[in-house]
């Protein structure tokens, strides 16, 4: 009989977009939460959905300091007296905005893997917009869960990174038709689909192809625009690389983010 899904590693999404990203990692009573861009109300509401509360957090860990993944992070730290994780370029960033002090900083270098709890921490440095932006692979030794977001272009190191992992949040930001054709300002269509902007869909698909997803178990489209991208396009984009039927890609949703996914 396998364990329960609690000491099976796990991950969910609190919600996933520009109006708010959070996403869980679980494995053996350690909960981690990447990212905090909701208040404490809706924070605590979206993980009351996943059966978890703040209690249960045992970190926070910070990709960059955009306010759509920082803008929560103090307020839940000092909330639950949680420890927060980031590198030294975000934690500069971050000081002039409204993060406030923090409870327990922990600095990380983003080439250098670190533990927490149960779970081994893998950063790695993205291009993004941002002061030192890093995603992260969680492994438990068995198990290995890859999440990429915020980044407008992959690199070797992110393939690398990310070879054989047995789940991938992966970010789909945009349809590059759809934005070109949107009703952003041309400085925003500049920024969001250049090299340190956001992936678009055909961008994530040729990543999916490059990487080695011979045990990928699970696979998520995150990041979504909801001006720029719909799920059914994101969705065939990835089916499309990875050989799958579009229904078995999984989106995780700006509003009703993203239920457990359990790694057998």
């Amino acid at each position: 009989m396998p364990p329960p899904a609690e000491r099976r590693m796990r991950f969910a999404s609190l919600g996933s977009g520009s109006a708010g990203n959070a996403t869980l990692i679980e494995y053996d009573g350690t909960c981690l939460m990447v990212d905090c861009g909701f208040s404490v109300k809706q924070t605590v509401a979206r993980l009351a959905r996943l059966a978890r509360t703040g209690e249960d957090l045992a970190a926070i860990l910070v990709t960059h300091e955009h306010s759509d993944h920082l803008g929560g992070v103090g307020v839940v730290a000092r909330q639950f007296n949680l420890p927060v994780w980031m590198t030294p370029g975000t934690w500069r960033a971050a000081q002039g905005g409204a993060i406030g002090p923090l409870p327990d900083l922990r600095l990380f270098n983003c080439h250098e893997r670190f533990t927490v709890g149960a779970i081994e921490v893998e950063p790695f440095p993205v291009p993004h917009d941002a002061e030192e932006p890093s995603q992260f692979v969680f492994g438990n030794g068995d198990r290995r869960i890859g999440v990429l977001t915020d980044t407008g272009a992959s690199t070797p190191h992110i393939e690398a990174s990310l070879d054989g992992c047995d789940a991938l949040l992966l970010e789909c930001n945009h349809d590059r038709d759809m934005l070109r054709n949107g009703p952003y300002p041309a400085s925003l269509k500049e920024r969001v689909g250049g090299p340190l902007g956001h992936l678009d869909n055909d961008s994530a698909a040729r990543l999916l192809r490059r990487i080695d997803s011979s045990q990928l178990r699970h696979l998520v489209a995150g990041h979504l625009s909801k001006t720029n991208n719909t799920p059914e396009l994101a969705r065939d984009a990835l089916s499309a690389a990875f050989d799958c039927d579009p229904e078995w890609v999984r989106i995780a949703d700006q509003e009703r983010g993203l239920a457990w996914c359990v790694l057998d």
